[in-house]
């Protein structure tokens, strides 16, 4: 009986030990996208901008050259 505690305990651990290492991976997955995340929305205004900015310099500047 006591042979069979030691030999479960090391499989307990690797159990244990295969957890918490899925769990971190799982929690730097989910870091990433926050910080995706709150990159895109910091920078959504100025990229909304430019990109408007850009469409109407596009759209207005043949209609200039051309009348």
């Amino acid at each position: 009986m006591a042979e069979e505690a030691k030999s479960t305990g090391p499989v307990r651990m690797v159990a244990i030990e295969n957890m918490v290492e899925n769990i971190r991976y799982k929690s730097q997955i989910l870091a990433r996208t926050n910080k995706i995340d709150s990159a895109v929305t910091a920078s959504g205004l100025v990229g909304f901008t430019a990109g408007l900015l850009l469409a109407l310099i596009l759209i207005v500047l043949p209609i200039v050259l051309v009348g």
